[in-house]
């Protein structure tokens, strides 16, 4: 029976994330995941894609506080519950939103040390930002992510990849939100639909993946793999993919160790590969 084995939560998109053993599940996904977010002069959203350097911001949440921890910078704490802040326009992908800004203290701090403008950002949690309908339901929403509130990986499917690689990386590099142990490699590709402690998620595409897995999160530097691999094994439709987008369907709380099961099973997307 698989078995939920690791929770992660990424308070601020493209920065470092933090590994939690249990965790609120709200209506957008796991409570604070990528509810900040940086963005730039133009206002649109900025991730390790452009500035590998994110990768080196950790985060930790203590004392109702967001603390952000640089490399020769004394901490920044931000508030976890807030309605300060002007509202500001930004946009993710191809969504518009309304935000809110963190202050100046937090866009020199990070500007300061990404050595390129930028400003800090907040969802309010009255803004809704919906899933897109060729997934989703219209009741569907997520935050700051890149468009779903959930991504699962299965720690075999990892595995597999590792033995195929020249080089072994660790899960961290898929920044996965849910972590997935007693199941084949890949077993996730088949899933559609699984419940956790009562929640149902569905799981309507696998993830395609950019260039964020080659940076290494200790060092922020940029290496070919595991792109080359995947581009070898598991690649479709002109993209690679490495584990599966998930919406849930009501609130709750995740646990490591529950148990996940799975509720139904379809064709394996992306298809086997033929190698």
């Amino acid at each position: 029976m698989p078995i939920l084995s690791e929770i992660y939560i990424y308070p601020v998109k493209s920065l470092a994330g933090i590994r939690v053993a249990h965790w609120p599940v709200d209506q957008k996904g796991l409570l604070y995941d990528r509810k900040w977010m940086l963005i730039d002069s133009d206002r649109q959203f900025l991730s390790q894609r452009r500035l590998p350097k994110m990768a080196l911001i950790t985060t930790r949440i203590a004392d109702q506080q967001l603390i952000l921890s640089a490399p020769n910078k004394a901490d920044l704490a931000l508030p976890l519950q807030s309605n300060d802040g002007d509202d500001i326009e930004v946009v993710v992908w191809h969504d518009r939103c309304i935000a809110k800004t963190c202050g100046d203290d937090a866009d020199a701090w990070l500007s300061d040390f990404l050595q390129t403008d930028c400003r800090l950002v907040y969802q309010t949690d009255n803004d809704i930002r919906k899933v897109d309908p060729n997934y989703a339901l219209d009741s569907d929403q997520t935050s700051f992510s890149d468009g779903f509130p959930f991504l699962i990986v299965s720690e075999n499917s990892l595995n597999a990849l590792n033995q195929a690689m020249p080089v072994t990386i660790d899960m961290i590099r898929f920044r996965p939100n849910l972590v997935v142990t007693d199941c084949d490699s890949y077993a996730e590709d088949t899933w559609r639909r699984l419940s956790i402690n009562d929640i149902g998620f569905r799981l309507p595409k696998p993830c395609s993946r950019c260039s964020v897995p080659t940076i290494d999160p200790l060092t922020a530097e940029t290496g070919k793999e595991p792109l080359t691999t995947l581009n070898r094994l598991r690649k479709w439709q002109n993209k690679v993919y490495f584990g599966q987008n998930a919406l849930h369907d009501k609130p709750g709380s995740l646990s490591v160790g529950q148990t996940v099961l799975i509720d139904e099973i379809g064709e394996p997307q992306p298809p086997l590969s033929p190698t």
